[in-house]
């Protein structure tokens, strides 16, 4: 007996679904209880199918509405479905999905994937083989509503689908989407393709089998009049471009002149397809070979699609000029991400490298479309085209640039500034001659009349930022910061987030060339704290932070302190436990207080509480779930695991910032964190810290206890006991920078306990052994497992000497281009004492020794004297015959080196 709704429980659902459509919050809240209320009833679910597919007379919105609200109850509780509610849902599923409303079959679409994917495409055999069939159906909408289904499908289970748990069904599946590649209906062409770009990246078995006629096929559509289909023909090629280059490579003349077209297709979602396949093509090895002779096509498309479009400069009210006092509202602030601390060493020539872990896409310039679009995207070719050709792409754009530049309409000037910052990484040798007048032009259209290109103005300076420095700085260093100074005081908000960034950047790159402005760029930072709405403060917070950053201790002046604290500590103050804006602010705090240095003493003790409070508290939260607060904690996971959605898990990024910031104040007071340390239970907290599930917790526990251990170890020593055991489990190389800091931590814990490291020596030095000979290791961590390595053999090399002949080769290499510093001086003289201990065990690797040693350029005296009696030892040890011609492997600057310094 087929099911049959009941009347008056019919009238109930619709008079629900009529009711959530209704915009008043308390209807919504009335309709939310109801549907759990009615989600008791198990065949609550057969009347929404049934008014989705069989309740015709309703009007379209509401039966969609219908099968929406099934779907979201498939999603959460379809393993509690009756099988025969299941069944019937099902059946009819597929008994209606050729409904003549497109919405009603894009509905039952969504959720005939949405019970595939609760595990169903195995216990529901019939449906991949019925939609399959139905495509050959003569009726367009049963034709079109299947593809439809399988389109979700492919998307939503790409990977199963290609498994041997289902019987491999794209073989049959892929042959039949491909000949409907010629179907005459532009929508089913068009799903037809997407079914089939879905097992491109995954390189499925059957796809490949048939990439030939894949290929054909697409290049059959290359003309097509819709441009549906041809976006989908773009996006195929352009991930065919990433796995399968070898097939493209013979037709790849053609494929090039067919982008070229695409790319100026008048249809936008087209052309951003397109315009893909350049960003694309640059990462492969062909690149330069397959476009040198398409450039001169090329670039002036790309130029030309970096003009704001109309739609763009509506939505970016590109007419409004001054909105400074306009507040933001909450969602255009994008969520920040607190990026933890990582101890890293310096290096010869330069600051502490950070090549590791960059944000590649910080160079947003127009943030607020954060959708991507084809501005954004020919940007980013045009880019990484520069980074391919180098100087080679200019003669194909300077001549484009002058008209650009100088244009008078604004949005064709704007293009051009966005073009030269584009370039400015990869074409920058060759634009420096050309920089001496183009910078004072780009600081000239800081002012311009137009916020759009003040702004942009802003991002492309900071792009040329380096070469600004490089200069004298009354040429451009100076003038460029007066006027980027202005910019951070703009009326428009827009310009003044552009300023910001762009400062930052500067600030960056000049470092202590600022230190003669500072009293100037600090009354600029502080006159906007009173001016900025809530978005801009957060990159405000930015900017001062790298201010301390770049001049440090120079910052360290009374006048300086009364300018900057007042207005950060009023924030501060201000803000509550639970708001997320702590978060910039603390960062920010933690540069100042590091620069600071003793200046900050007079504000440490209440921004010290409030971190440990912060610590203590997100603590506190992830023992209890709020929503939970009956059950044992046990439970509570347990509820967690079953139902994530409902479970609040702490925001424990209040925790890491606070750790960080807790670095901060020790690295920056030094021995003035004993009283605060001493007062508080900082230590029974990083105990549970250092613990935690979440690997970014114990990256910045780790960094906070080496930093308490060199500021005031007495309160850090009666822990050692406990605290080893869990650094040791930490040298896992599997999280890169909790595996960083603990290292880190050990070593100075290591400078700090002497002789009574030795207990602990069995605990950690394997893992180091084994992390320091790993291939693929990052720089830092190699750097860092090599000081900490040192600093044991320094204060138990009798523990540590065995092992040399095992890590002495990777330890010499790793360390010989940090400069000289304490870390660095350290490890070299628990070198020289394992030596003492182990002569044998460098035997094999001494040249690796010599060219460690030659890599210091002044060591400390009696550094010096081991040194030389090592090398010397070793000379009469082989005797002079030997030894001649051991150094004759040396490179000739080597051998200098250790003639000048040693007399070897």
């Amino acid at each position: 007996m087929e099911w049959q709704p009941d009347e008056q429980g019919l009238q109930q659902v619709l008079q629900l679904l009529k009711d959530s459509q209704s915009p008043d919050t308390a209807t919504q809240r009335a309709v939310q209880e109801k549907l759990e209320q009615l989600n008791q009833f198990p065949d609550f679910n057969n009347y929404l199918i049934f008014v989705l597919t069989s309740l015709k007379s309703e009007d379209e919105p509401t039966r969609s509405l219908s099968g929406l609200i099934l779907k979201n109850n498939v999603k959460a509780h379809y393993q509690n479905f009756p099988p025969t509610v299941a069944d019937f849902i099902k059946r009819e599923c597929l008994n209606n999905i050729g409904d003549p409303s497109p919405l009603i079959r894009a509905t039952i679409g969504i959720l005939i994937t949405t019970i595939a994917s609760k595990g169903e495409l195995q216990t529901w055999p019939e449906l991949l083989p019925q939609l399959c069939n139905l495509l050959n159906s003569d009726d367009y909408n049963t034709c079109e509503g299947s593809f439809g289904a399988l389109q979700k499908i492919c998307e939503d289970s790409s990977e199963l689908l290609d498994s041997d748990a289902l019987n491999r069904p794209l073989n049959i599946m892929i042959p039949k989407f491909l000949q409907f590649f010629k179907h005459c209906s532009p929508k089913i062409r068009s799903h037809a393709i997407a079914c089939v770009n879905q097992f491109i990246i995954g390189r499925a078995q059957a796809l490949m089998d048939n990439i030939d006629t894949f290929i054909e096929s697409l290049f059959a559509l290359a003309g097509d009049e819709d441009s549906e289909v041809r976006k989908n023909v773009c996006r195929a090629l352009v991930m065919l471009l990433e796995v399968r280059i070898d097939r493209l490579i013979p037709h790849m003349h053609s494929i090039i002149q067919y982008m070229l077209q695409r790319t100026q297709d008048p249809d936008e979602n087209v052309a951003l397809e397109a315009c893909e396949f350049w960003l694309t093509l640059a990462e492969q090895p062909i690149c330069k070979e397959a476009l040198s002779g398409h450039l001169v096509q090329l670039i002036p498309i790309l130029v030309n699609g970096m003009k704001y479009s109309e739609i763009d400069i509506i939505l970016l009210k590109g007419d409004v000029e001054e909105d400074e006092a306009v507040p933001d509202s909450e969602q255009d602030i994008k969520p920040r991400f607190h990026k933890s601390r990582t101890v890293t060493l310096q290096h010869e020539g330069g600051e502490g490298e950070e090549g590791e872990d960059i944000d590649e896409d910080e160079d947003d310039d127009d943030d607020t479309l954060s959708d991507w679009n084809l501005r954004k995207c020919s940007a980013a070719a045009l880019d990484v085209l520069a980074n391919v050709f180098r100087e080679e792409l200019l003669p194909h754009l300077l001549p484009l640039l002058k008209g650009l530049l100088f244009h008078p309409d604004w949005v064709i000037k704007e293009s051009g500034i966005l073009v030269l910052g584009a370039i400015a990484e990869g074409c920058m040798q060759g634009m420096v001659p050309y920089l001496p007048e183009l910078i004072p032009h780009l600081i000239q259209c800081l002012c311009d009349k137009k916020a759009l290109v003040r702004s942009i103005a802003c991002w492309t300076l900071s792009r040329y930022a380096h070469w600004v420095v490089s200069q004298p700085p009354d040429a451009h260093l100076k003038p460029l910061m007066t006027e980027l100074l202005k910019r951070i005081l703009d009326g428009n908000k827009r310009v003044q987030e552009a300023a910001c960034s762009a400062f930052a950047t500067l600030e960056e790159e000049a470092c202590t060339e600022l230190v003669p402005y500072l009293s100037f760029i600090l009354d600029t930072l502080v006159f906007a704290f009173g001016k900025y709405q809530h978005k801009n403060l957060l990159i405000l917070y930015d900017a001062i932070g790298t201010l301390a950053d770049s001049v440090g201790h120079h910052l360290n002046q009374p006048e300086y302190i009364e300018k900057l604290m007042p207005p950060l500590i009023a924030k501060w103050n201000e803000l509550k436990d639970e708001d997320k804006d702590l978060f910039p602010l603390l960062e920010c705090l933690s540069s100042v207080a590091t620069a600071l240095q003793s200046g900050f003493l007079p504000y440490c003790e209440p921004v010290y509480q409030r971190c440990v409070t912060l610590v203590q508290k997100t603590l506190a939260q992830a023992m209890v779930s709020p929503t939970h607060m009956h059950m044992d904690f046990a439970e509570a996971i347990y509820m967690y695991s079953q139902q994530p959605d409902q479970y609040e898990a702490p925001d424990k990024d209040f925790m890491i910032v606070a750790l960080d910031l807790l670095s901060g104040l020790a690295e920056g007071l030094g021995g003035h964190v004993d009283t605060l340390v001493a007062r508080s239970n900082i230590m029974t907290l990083l105990f549970q810290c250092m613990q935690d599930t979440m690997p970014e917790v114990r990256q910045s526990s780790f960094a906070l206890l080496g930093d308490l251990t060199k500021a005031c170890f007495p309160h850090v020593k009666p822990c050692i006991a406990e605290f080893m055991p869990i650094l040791g489990t930490n040298l896992n190389p599997e999280f890169i920078s909790v595996c960083n800091n603990a290292t880190w931590a050990i070593g100075e814990i290591c400078m700090q306990m002497g002789v009574e490291m030795q207990p602990y020596i069995a605990m950690v030095l394997n893992q180091l052994v084994e992390i320091i000979n790993r291939p693929n290791t990052p720089k830092t961590l190699l750097e860092n497992t090599a000081i900490t390595i040192g600093r044991l053999g320094y204060v138990c090399p009798q523990e540590v000497a065995p092992m040399l002949p095992q890590f002495i080769r990777p330890w010499c290499t790793s360390l010989r281009n940090i400069r000289d510093n304490e870390e660095k001086d350290s490890a070299f003289r628990g070198i020289c004492m394992m030596i003492g201990v182990n002569p044998g065990g460098v035997v094999q690797d001494f040249i690796f020794f010599c060219d460690a040693v030659a890599s210091w350029v002044n060591p400390k005296d009696d550094l010096r004297d081991m040194f030389y009696k090592i090398l010397h030892g070793f000379k009469e040890q082989v005797g002079e015959e030997n030894w001649q011609q051991f150094s004759e492997q040396f490179p000739p600057l080597l051998k200098e080196r250790l003639a000048a310094c040693y007399g070897v």
